[in-house]
């Protein structure tokens, strides 16, 4: 089991940046993968940013070049600093972690934390 606690979400304006955090209950070093999704209403689930055991980052097309998303060991946090901020990034964003169970995953999700951006 993998608990998930994600905060930083909060309402911005267009051009504007923010920082959520996602805290997991245990070392990285038994997760395979940790990552960002986000839901808008309406829309599926779509990946922001993930980052695996190598600490190498993917990024969504749409996030490229304005996501960065970072990771602390000792406190078992992952980052996503998002800048330059759109309303079509409006969504529930979601951190994800990915164990490895037999020949297959396990996806652990956090609660979702709502971010808002608008004029």
């Amino acid at each position: 089991q993998v608990q998930l606690v994600e905060s930083g979400g909060g309402l911005v304006q267009p051009g504007e940046s923010l920082k959520l955090s996602c805290a997991a209950s245990r070392s990285f070093s038994s997760i395979n993968s940790m990552g960002w999704y986000r839901q808008a209403p309406g829309k599926q689930r779509e990946l922001v940013a993930t980052m695996n055991s190598a600490v190498l980052a993917n990024y969504g097309d749409s996030v490229k070049g304005r996501f960065i998303m970072s990771l602390d060991i000792a406190k078992n946090t992952v980052y996503l600093q998002m800048n330059s901020l759109k309303p079509e990034d409006t969504a529930v964003y979601y951190c994800n972690a990915r164990t490895v169970s037999g020949s297959g995953f396990l996806d652990y999700w956090g609660q979702g934390t709502q971010v808002t951006v608008s004029s």
